[in-house]
């Protein structure tokens, strides 16, 4: 006797796309380093504002930061709004990951992929950085 296999559809809550995002966040994964772009917000000169982030290396740490985890530039998110990150990569595959928030991406270059969260209270929230040669 064969056994049954069953199927089940689950639509998750966060996972639904959001039709018109309060933010868009464009991320850009190069090999040592994050780029971020907030292209809703237009500065006085009409440009988007945007800024790099790196990890803040081990002789350079101050008490209570953590190694190869705390950054020169955070990225800020506002909470309770529903943001769209849009992500790429420069040179390789970079993986954009905040475990903390359910977000785990790819980086291809060429190539955009977009997720849709909702952060429901303010932290500090840690990812992880992976990169393939």
């Amino acid at each position: 006797m064969a056994p049954k296999a069953r199927v089940y559809y689950i639509e998750s809550k966060g996972k639904k796309e959001v039709i018109s995002p309060t933010l868009t966040i464009k991320v850009v994964g190069h090999q040592w380093y994050w780029s971020y772009e907030y292209s809703d917000f237009i500065t006085d000169s009409g440009e988007s504002i945007d800024f790099d982030s790196y990890m803040i290396p081990e002789s350079d740490l101050e008490i209570g930061q953590f190694r190869l985890l705390d950054v020169d530039n955070k990225l800020v998110i506002p909470v309770d709004c529903h943001i769209r990150l849009i992500v790429t990569g420069s040179d390789v595959l970079h993986s954009f990951a905040v475990p903390s928030l359910g977000l785990k991406l790819d980086c291809v270059p060429g190539r955009l992929n977009q997720v849709s969260f909702l952060a429901e209270r303010p932290g500090t929230f840690y990812g992880l950085i992976e990169q393939w040669p």
